[in-house]
């Protein structure tokens, strides 16, 4: 941002400088082929229209580079505000994500976006009427003390009516956003039910509601034009008025022969002068509110959000005990979990149950490091897992969630997305994924995703289970990994993450199913607070 206003006011200056001497030489010029007869002829002024003819040159690279500057201003901070923005809440824990996730989405997609007329329309304009405007004023002065005072008295009329108008912007550029907000995030809601509300032949169920939305917004929009089309007028008025009060001074002082014409037309012309940054700030102030809106939101989510720290430390864990001691973390519902403690050994299957919401894929998450625990903590080897280096201790877990990300690409760039499988094809078979291959037209290289076949949930969860049956990784958090397959496929999964368990990998399950309590090894019943209490 220093870089770029000191870009600004050195073009603005320049832009003043030339626009100042390029009216005093025109008015000059224009008068002297009025006035003296014997000087009508090109040569005579050819060095004076060399330099005229050079200021406006001069002027038009100034804007040019002023443009050229704020482009690139603008477009290092959107990037710089969108980094911060998703950096930030990409480290923040699971609940607290999907709490920021739909704010942050229209930030980052929309939202900072608006900030470009702010610097490249904006700021410029700030800086001319900062730079431009007194000095006309004080040239204009220097030629006509009279027009100066004149324009002195009208111009402030224009920064009342801006601010005036500014503040009602304001309050309407808040509401467009919250707009837009609401109604992106029912989009992104009703992206990800369409398969649900399909199942349940209720696909068009919520149409209405995005309509009265869609609608909402679109008034609210209208709402914004119409003030800033008013707003314009206004200001134009403004200026149309000054500029005319001047002529009619001038006019009837030249008509009485109280003036020179140089004077004249060199007031004249330095009028507009005054005006036109004025007129451009008010004019471009409404481009830049929503920017400045969105701005000030991005400014306030990341004062409110947590930064992250994370740890340094490192550990192997292949062989090393996981303890969990006395976890608890608090939501909105109650601790869930509440006080768990167990000992998770490797080359063993633990298996994690209890009632829904009682905690469990949340100690999976803080076994990952995801989300901090309020009070107890998650040792590895006796090392805190959140004073552990991420991507040294998630490259040594697989973790499978109860949905598993399926990105747009081919089936093998989706079963190598966290990195080269061990064998693909035995993974494949391990997870009952095979029988899904054969299927396919293309095999391993058939697109999936929006563009190419999709696959159902069920299918989707084998080739989460072929990710990590078929990762090296030394440790398995696998959350209901059977919820979605028939018991043939139930008997198969299971006995090859019995055999990785026995081959030394440590080995946590979520489970309900009494399938999956068996191969238990140990059986850790997890409870939360808020279900105690009922």
């Amino acid at each position: 941002m220093r870089r770029h206003l000191a870009a600004s006011v050195c073009c603005g200056v320049v832009i003043t400088g030339a626009a100042i001497a390029a009216a005093v030489v025109l008015a000059h010029v224009t008068a002297g082929f009025i006035t003296d007869p014997a000087s009508r002829n090109v040569a005579h002024w050819a060095e004076s229209l060399w330099l005229l003819l050079g200021l406006w040159v001069l002027r038009a690279a100034g804007q040019w580079v002023q443009a050229r500057l704020s482009q690139r201003g603008a477009t290092a901070t959107i990037s710089d505000l969108n980094r911060q923005v998703l950096s930030t809440v990409a480290a923040l824990p699971p609940r607290r994500l999907a709490e920021v996730r739909d704010e942050a989405a229209l930030l980052t997609t929309r939202g900072l976006d608006g900030l470009r007329p702010y610097f490249t329309r904006y700021i410029p304009a700030v800086v001319l009427a900062g730079i431009l405007s007194p000095a006309a004023v004080i040239v204009m002065a220097c030629y006509d003390l009279q027009s100066a005072i004149i324009v002195v008295i009208a111009l402030p009329l224009i920064p009342v009516f801006m601010i005036l108008i500014g503040l009602v912007t304001a309050d309407r550029s808040a509401a467009s956003l919250n707009a837009m907000s609401t109604l992106q995030s029912r989009l992104l809601d009703l992206v990800a039910g369409i398969p649900t509300l399909r199942a349940l032949g209720r696909a068009d169920g919520p149409a209405y509601r995005i309509t009265e939305l869609s609608a909402a917004h679109r008034r609210s929009a209208m709402s914004t034009l119409r003030i800033a089309f008013l707003s314009s007028l206004v200001l134009e008025l403004l200026a149309t008025l000054g500029v005319a009060l001047v002529a009619v001074s001038v006019g009837l002082r030249l008509v009485y022969g109280e003036m020179e014409l140089a004077n004249a037309l060199t007031a004249l012309l330095l009028a507009p002068e005054v005006f036109w940054p004025l007129r451009r700030v008010g004019v471009e102030f409404h481009a830049a509110q929503d920017g400045k809106t969105a701005a000030a939101k991005a400014a306030a989510l990341l004062d409110e959000l947590p930064r992250p720290q994370a740890g340094v430390a490192t550990v192997t864990a292949a062989g090393a005990p996981i303890r969990l001691d006395g976890l608890t973390l608090t939501g909105r519902d109650g601790a869930a979990p509440d006080g768990l403690s167990a000992e998770i050994a490797p080359g063993e299957i633990t298996v994690l149950t209890g009632p829904n919401g009682a905690g469990k894929s949340t100690t999976l998450q803080m076994i990952l490091g995801l989300a901090p625990p309020t009070s107890g903590r998650v040792l590895i080897d006796d090392v805190d897992v959140v004073d552990l280096e991420p991507h040294d201790w998630w490259a040594q877990v697989a973790w499978l969630t109860q949905r598993p990300v399926l990105i747009p690409g081919t089936v093998r760039e989706n079963l190598n997305l966290f990195g080269p499988l061990v064998d693909l094809d035995a993974a494949c078979r391990a997870a009952g994924f095979d029988d899904v291959l054969a299927t396919l037209p293309d095999g391993y290289d058939t697109p999936l995703g929006r563009a190419g076949t999709g696959l159902s949930l069920g299918q989707r969860q084998r080739l989460g289970l072929a990710r990590v049956l078929g990762s090296s990784a030394s440790v398995l958090l696998l959350d209901e990994p059977t919820s979605h397959l028939d018991a043939a496929l139930e008997s198969r999964v299971l006995a090859a993450i019995v055999a990785r368990a026995r081959a030394g990998a440590t080995v946590v399950l979520v489970g309900h199913r009494a399938e999956v309590v068996a191969v238990g090894d140990r059986i850790v019943h997890v409870g939360g607070a808020a279900l105690a209490r009922h």
